[in-house]
């Protein structure tokens, strides 16, 4: 003889299992976030390899171990631009600011 369960029963069974599949969604969902995010973390745009960090005049840049590119952090390029060190290298990385800024050079600097 088999007992039917009460209705109270099967709405806490279908809650604890409803919250059970949240649960594992939830997790699955950070696991791919994070995978997703270790495929690209340190990689080179250009070419896919790693990057390193250097120290290069107190600023921390990404150089790829593969093609030797070097990629800066959000105002590491203006740091390194208006270090005060007048020079060519001063120049092109103003150059370099001003366009990706969409900013006209100063030429006649």
């Amino acid at each position: 003889m088999s007992e039917k369960p009460s209705r109270n029963e099967e709405e806490y069974f279908a809650r604890q299992e409803a919250e059970l599949l949240k649960a594992r969604r939830e997790k699955a969902e950070r696991t791919s976030i994070e995978a997703e995010h270790q495929s690209h973390y340190m990689k080179c745009p250009k070419c896919g390899h790693d990057l390193t960090v250097e120290q290069y005049h107190g600023i921390e840049i990404d150089r790829c171990t593969n093609c030797n590119g070097v990629w800066f952090d959000a105002g590491e390029a203006e740091q390194l631009a208006g270090d005060g060190k007048e020079g060519i290298l001063a120049s092109v990385f103003d150059a370099v600011v001003r366009g990706v800024r969409g900013k006209k050079a100063n030429t006649a600097e």
